[in-house]
């Protein structure tokens, strides 16, 4: 079986009949209705979805047999998951985070820089991890100028390192 994927997370409870807040990784927030039932990363629990809602900067979500405000807190940051298979292909250009961790960094002459550990965003666009062999992980954006080929047949992306980086130099002290 092909590698789950992350696509909510719940977040605190809402009201008191036993919606939660969620947040989705989605490019449609509310097709995480659409995939049938929502696993945790081992599989062990189902949540099946019978209501959603847009709310500002997330969804409230209601799940089958959570009916209770305290049901719901104890469902707070529990990721959900849907079976690769269940998603939609992507496009040319467009990777599910779960394709690229695990694949090998390296420079346009074929050089290792690591292993891709992590795809973040904190707002301002996709931020890819790299963990070196030795050191500390390198955050670089995820643009097509520093990340020019993603090769998952290959198991590699090609990482163009910036030359300099704004805020390289120590501020002066007068």
């Amino acid at each position: 079986m092909k590698t789950p994927i992350c696509v909510a997370r719940i977040g605190a409870a809402h009201g008191v009949r036993g919606a939660v807040k969620l947040w989705t990784f989605t490019e449609d927030p509310l097709a995480v209705k659409q995939y049938g039932p929502l696993m945790t990363s081992d599989g062990a629990r189902q949540f099946e979805v019978t209501h959603v809602r847009e709310a500002r900067d997330h969804l409230v979500a209601t799940f089958k047999g959570i009916a209770t405000r305290e049901d719901a807190e104890r469902l707070n940051g529990i990721e959900l998951y849907v079976a690769r298979d269940k998603l939609p292909e992507t496009d040319e250009d467009e990777y599910y985070h779960a394709d690229l961790i695990g694949l090998a960094a390296v420079n346009a002459a074929n050089d290792s820089l690591g292993r891709v550990v992590a795809i973040h965003n904190f707002g301002a666009g996709d931020i890819i991890e790299i963990a070196p062999p030795r050191g500390a992980t390198m955050l670089l954006p995820f643009t097509n100028a520093v990340v020019p080929t993603v090769d998952l047949a290959g198991g590699r992306v090609v990482i163009e390192l910036p030359q300099e980086i704004e805020g390289d130099e120590a501020p002066t002290l007068t």
